[in-house]
């Protein structure tokens, strides 16, 4: 759920142990498939993303390609109470994150409603097993005031390198304050104009992956499945939310096949 007060209140969220292999559609409808047929052009796609070839760069200093970040939406299965950024798809997920830093979660993100499901390309581009971090995923977590604890709505995340075989980070939803390979509880600290590149592993903030975790050398598709609480989704008379679950801002490639 997108909760930027909460951070004013350290609010907390229930967490769900586990997901199924079909992300839950709820009340939200149907899947959506999105393919434009080739490459979405991220820079132009969101108007607080355009900065993409104009000023991010990498640790090298070089200018960042549109297809360093997710370059196209190609499913999203909204689960229950979902409906936030969807508006604005699929170009509130491409290009680079819009971080509110520690104590603030971003609001340029798409709610994935519980259960929900996304999956993404870095087509023509590929994730490699490169040093150290492959790549990066950006949710809109922060950290409760006064606190190191992190606001977390979790997520589980997969790769694959034909978009049929996934291989999935082990993810212990139920083990907070840290959840190891679950995406979704570490702050953004890379947003438009702060100089932060969006691709280094130790300034970026975002969940950190490695290929090699996994026994993969390369990746073009990234999947991410929510992980919160039915909770969160309130069922019976009355208004309901529409930010419920986990809130995608991006995802980043540092260990490029084309950088």
């Amino acid at each position: 759920m997108l909760l930027v007060l909460a951070a004013l209140l350290g609010a907390a969220a229930p967490l769900a142990c586990s997901s199924s292999d079909s992300a839950g559609t709820s009340d939200a409808g149907p899947g959506v498939a999105l393919d434009d047929g080739g490459l979405i052009d991220a820079p132009g796609s969101d108007g607080n993303k355009l900065a993409v070839d104009g000023g991010f760069t990498g640790p090298d200093g070089a200018v960042l390609r549109a297809d360093r970040f997710a370059a196209k939406v190609v499913s999203f299965t909204p689960g229950g109470c979902a409906g936030y950024g969807q508006s604005e798809m699929p170009g509130i997920v491409l290009g680079p994150p819009v971080g509110g830093g520690a104590g603030a979660g971003g609001v340029d993100v798409l709610s994935l409603g519980v259960g929900g499901e996304i999956v993404l390309s870095v087509e023509p581009n590929a994730i490699v097993d490169g040093p150290g971090v492959d790549f990066l995923v950006f949710e809109n977590s922060f950290l409760k005031v006064g606190t190191s604890a992190p606001f977390a709505e979790l997520g589980e995340v997969s790769v694959s390198d034909d978009g049929v075989a996934w291989q999935t980070f082990p993810c212990t939803s139920d083990a907070g304050p840290s959840y190891g390979a679950c995406a979704g509880w570490r702050p953004i600290y890379a947003a438009p104009g702060n100089g932060i590149s969006p691709v280094d592993p130790m300034a970026a903030g975002g969940d950190p992956y490695d290929l090699k975790d996994i026994g993969l050398t390369s990746a073009r598709f990234v999947r991410i499945r929510d992980l919160t609480s039915p909770a969160s989704c309130p069922s019976g008379p009355g208004a309901r939310p529409t930010n419920a679950g986990f809130d995608l801002d991006a995802i980043s490639v540092v260990n490029a096949k084309t950088p």
